[in-house]
């Protein structure tokens, strides 16, 4: 799904995002991607949706190479990547329902469309009871989860998440994470970027870590049952954790 070969980024003021990454993620993986604050992470990132372009090396996404994806064929790019930001970026005078049709009618949704598909999103991250409620009558978690409603909509093959558990509790940590354990299992490949040592302990799945741009580690963290229900996914999140040795 993703492929990064010598991958570098310089920016103008002379810092450094990326130097000389490379890696691989197939289809269907689960990855974080962690380290401090200024490692890499954003970058890798920015670099998936063309927001920014690399200084040197290949990116290729389900094995397009993103340097020949020009600035007018980005947007039909993006349609293929849901993104989870951890501000949420959702549309304050806009219902849950319109938020999440949103994404659909800036794709060239058709009405129809809209109305199947919406729905059966707000059924799967638990919101159907919410769908006329305005972001700031929505507790944090469930502002998150319209926030990745609306990124997966579209059933895209790649989701990104970027510290989408940041601002919440555990509790509703777990939550977030569960839902976004569902999409994995429905095929879709899910990159997490996050500080939260703790759920990467207790998630058991594939770590990146990144210092100074540079990837220092790509190991499996534990082992998992690939089958794990979500109620069982929830069950283990909530047993205590060992934090890793990257703290």
């Amino acid at each position: 799904m993703i492929e990064f070969r010598g991958v570098s980024k310089r920016y103008s003021g002379g810092d450094v995002g990326l130097d000389g990454a490379t890696f691989s993620l197939g289809r269907g993986e689960f990855v974080f991607l962690v380290g401090a604050t200024g490692s890499g992470k954003s970058t890798v990132m920015r670099l998936l949706i063309k927001e920014i372009e690399p200084t040197d090396g290949r990116i290729a996404v389900a094995g397009h190479d993103l340097s020949h994806i020009s600035r007018a064929r980005t947007p039909f790019y993006r349609r293929n990547i849901g993104v989870v930001f951890q501000d949420f970026k959702l549309l304050p005078n806009r219902t849950v329902y319109a938020n999440v049709a949103y994404a659909l009618q800036v794709t060239g949704g058709s009405r129809r469309e809209i109305r199947a598909k919406v729905p059966d999103i707000l059924r799967l991250t638990g919101l159907s009871t919410k769908l006329h409620n305005y972001p700031d009558q929505l507790s944090g978690g469930e502002q998150q989860r319209v926030s990745i409603a609306r990124a997966f909509v579209n059933h895209p093959p790649l989701l990104l998440a970027d510290e989408p558990t940041g601002n919440l509790d555990p509790e509703t940590s777990i939550d977030i994470m569960r839902l976004l354990y569902r999409i994995n299992r429905t095929g879709t490949t899910v990159v997490v970027a996050t500080h939260d040592a703790a759920m990467v302990d207790k998630m058991r799945r594939r770590v990146l870590e990144l210092s100074r741009g540079r990837i220092v580690r790509d190991e499996a963290a534990g082992l998992y049952a690939r089958d794990e229900s979500t109620r069982e996914f929830a069950r283990r999140m909530r047993q205590p954790s060992t934090l890793p040795p990257w703290l």
